[in-house]
């Protein structure tokens, strides 16, 4: 505790701010923010939480603390981190990276007016669907399209236009729980929709599909297992067989893929994953799917499939509570357009281009980030080793790819002390800890983000 002898000493907030320390925060920060600061300065020396100083250095610690008080409070909380984990969709991390060919779209619908629910053309009120509608049709085939705010309310608006108030048939082995402990079965209450489970956990056939049918059913509804995969002795119902009994029990099959694809990197040497336009074809209804994870786009919730039952989620109150703003439109509309072009998209998107990457590239870019690395003297070793990366994001659950990784270690600190050193960086760097190193995955990390790490490290070593 301070003494209390010593308060006579504060000096003035007045004094303080005439102080070139003082002047200096005025200019950053503002008048009134620095005056808060130094108050709660003060109040700290007086709590006893600041140690006692020489009288002639307590205007700079003051100053000092109210520096630090400012910096924490103007430092935003949505920062830019870099992911060394490998894990190319990190639902953490903020799923997509978007590219930098969206940049361009976001700031001009940003920062100007628009024509977001105007129709150039005739003068009058237009629609903000307009803006995606045509292209998502183009790219999957569906005959109309619609876009709300992720993937959860997407399939939320599907279940509440279509079959509100009656049954919705789903496999037991299908009733997942993803991310933030959402789960089917809660989405489907909220929709005002009943569950009628059949099948097994392991295996549900066509025949429990068919005689689940009845007359208060009014959907079948599939669902991707985002985050997991029943391997042995099991049976799933494919979307060509539900199709059938669907169209017989004169039902909509809404098929929610999750982490949707607009196109199959089986070519890349990924395993094999439903796209969109697949699902369509064999005879989905209605798709849904995430804009934010394997598309590469912005967080979104992409609904395409028969225009009758997507003008009937049109006309839905909840359309309104769930639609999407501009920048999510800009930012979709930009990533979308990159699909026109196969290897545009692989080229430009972030997200495609880190599944596809070769894993020679990936070894000379890791030979590239050691090399950087190396500046940094005896402080660390590093070496170059191989390593497993995973797409995230619910796609491709339980499948691993190739990867090559920078694994650091350093005499005066351990690896779980280096790894929470760079994780409270003032840039971020989250990474694995295997064999007692801290791993740095290049897959998802950018050439360009090498000399930060370096930066980062050197801080960090340096203490």
């Amino acid at each position: 505790m301070s003494d209390k002898r010593h308060f006579s000493k504060i000096p003035s907030i007045n004094l303080l701010l005439q102080l070139e320390q003082g002047q200096v925060l005025v200019n950053e920060y503002s008048h009134e923010a620095t005056v808060d600061a130094i108050r709660g300065a003060v109040d700290k020396f007086r709590s006893g939480v600041l140690p006692e100083v020489d009288e002639g250095k307590l205007g700079e610690q003051l100053l000092s603390e109210a520096q630090a008080l400012l910096q924490q409070k103007f430092t935003p909380s949505l920062r830019r981190m870099i992911n060394a984990t490998g894990t190319v969709i990190h639902t953490n991390l903020g799923r997509a990276k978007l590219s930098a060919y969206v940049q361009d779209a976001l700031n001009t619908t940003a920062f100007s007016f628009s024509n977001l629910e105007y129709d150039i053309e005739t003068g009058g009120r237009g629609s903000r669907y307009q803006h995606l509608e045509e292209m998502l049709c183009e790219l999957t085939g569906a005959e109309a399209a619609l876009v709300v705010n992720n993937n959860a309310a997407a399939v939320m608006l599907s279940l509440s236009a279509l079959a509100k108030e009656k049954e919705v048939i789903v496999s037991r082995g299908e009733l997942v729980e993803i991310g933030g402990s959402f789960r089917i079965p809660e989405i489907i209450e909220l929709s005002g929709c009943y569950l009628k489970e059949v099948g097994t956990t392991n295996k549900t056939h066509p025949h429990d599909y068919e005689h689940g049918i009845g007359e208060h059913t009014a959907a079948i509804l599939k669902v991707h297992a985002s985050n997991y995969k029943i391997l042995g002795f099991t049976r799933e119902t494919s979307i060509a067989e539900l199709s059938e009994i669907a169209m017989k029990g004169q039902v909509p099959l809404i098929h929610d893929m999750g982490s949707g694809m607009l196109i199959s990197l089986t070519k890349y040497g990924l395993g094999y994953e439903m796209t969109v336009a697949d699902s369509l074809a064999a005879g989905a209804d209605v798709v849904t799917f995430s804009g934010d994870k394997v598309l590469g786009g912005p967080q979104a919730g992409i609904i395409v499939g028969k225009k009758q039952y997507i003008d009937a989620m049109k006309k839905n109150q909840l359309t309104r509570a769930l639609r999407v703003d501009k920048m999510t439109i800009a930012t979709l509309e930009a990533t979308l357009r990159l699909y026109y072009d196969e290897q545009e998209a692989i080229r430009k998107i972030p997200t495609l281009q880190m599944l596809v990457v070769s894993l020679e590239e990936l070894t000379q870019k890791a030979n590239k980030l050691k090399a950087q690395l190396s500046v940094l003297g005896e402080q660390i070793t590093a070496e170059v080793v191989d390593s497993c990366s995973q797409v995230g994001g619910g796609a491709y659950p339980g499948e691993e790819i190739a990867s090559k990784a920078v694994a650091i270690a350093s005499s005066s600190m351990s690896a779980n002390q280096l790894e929470e050193r760079l994780r409270q960086a003032s840039t971020p760097i989250i990474v694995k800890i295997r064999n007692q190193k801290c791993e740095l995955d290049v897959r998802t990390i950018e050439c360009s983000e090498f000399a930060v790490v370096v930066e980062v490290l050197r801080a960090v070593l340096e203490g």
